[in-house]
C-alpha cells in the first residue's frame, strides 16, 4: 500500500516539459502499438460499423414501406370517402328535389282540399238559407192564417147564430185539414 501512495507523490514533484516539440523516438511514441490498435480497430470496426450502417438502413427502409403502405392506405380511405360524400350528396339532392316536388303536390292537394271544403260550406249555407226561409215562410203563413182564422172567427161569433156557428167551425175545421195535408 505504501507503493501506491509513493507513486501518487512522485507524480507531484514531476517537472513539467519545458517546452513543446516532437519526440522522434519511435519507441517512446509507440507508434508500432497505435497502427496495430488502429488497424484492430479499423478491420473490426468497419464490420461493426457496416452492420450498424446496414440495420440502420434496413429500419428506414422499413420505415418507408410502411409510411408508403400507410399513405396508399390514406390515400384509399381518402378515395372511399369521396365516393360516399359523392353518393350523399347525390341523395341529399334527390331528397331536396323530391321534397320540393312533395311539397308542391301537397301544398296543391291541401288547395283543392280547402276549396272543396269551402265549395261545401258554402252549399251546406245556401242550404241553411232556404230552409231557414222555408221555415220562416211557413211560420209566417200559419200565423196569418191563424190570424184570418181568428178574425173570422170573432166576425162569425158576433154576427152568426149558434147553429151556423157550428157549421162554419166544422167547414173550416174541413178545410184546415185539407190544407195541412197538402202543405205536408
Amino acid at each position: 500500500m505504501k507503493n501506491l501512495t509513493d507513486s501518487f507523490v512522485y507524480l507531484g514533484h514531476w517537472p513539467s516539459a519545458g517546452s513543446f516539440g516532437f519526440n522522434t523516438d519511435i519507441l517512446a511514441t509507440n507508434p508500432i502499438n497505435l497502427s496495430v490498435v488502429f488497424g484492430v480497430l479499423i478491420f473490426f470496426g468497419k464490420g461493426v460499423l457496416n452492420d450498424l450502417l446496414d440495420n440502420r438502413k434496413q429500419r428506414i427502409l422499413n420505415t418507408i414501406r410502411n409510411s408508403e403502405e400507410l399513405r396508399e392506405g390514406a390515400i384509399q380511405q381518402l378515395e372511399n370517402a369521396r365516393v360516399r360524400l359523392r353518393k350523399v350528396e347525390t341523395e341529399a339532392d334527390q331528397f331536396r328535389v323530391n321534397g320540393y316536388s312533395e311539397i308542391e303536390q301537397e301544398k296543391l292537394n291541401l288547395i283543392n282540399s280547402t276549396y272543396r271544403t269551402l265549395k261545401q260550406l258554402e252549399n251546406y249555407k245556401n242550404e241553411t238559407i232556404l230552409f231557414e226561409q222555408q221555415r220562416t215562410i211557413n211560420q209566417v203563413r200559419k200565423r196569418v192564417f191563424q190570424q184570418a182564422l181568428q178574425g173570422a172567427i170573432g166576425t162569425l161569433n158576433s154576427c152568426l147564430s149558434n147553429e151556423l156557428h157550428l157549421r162554419t167551425i166544422n167547414a173550416n175545421i174541413g178545410m184546415f185539414g185539407t190544407m195541412k195535408e197538402i202543405t205536408d
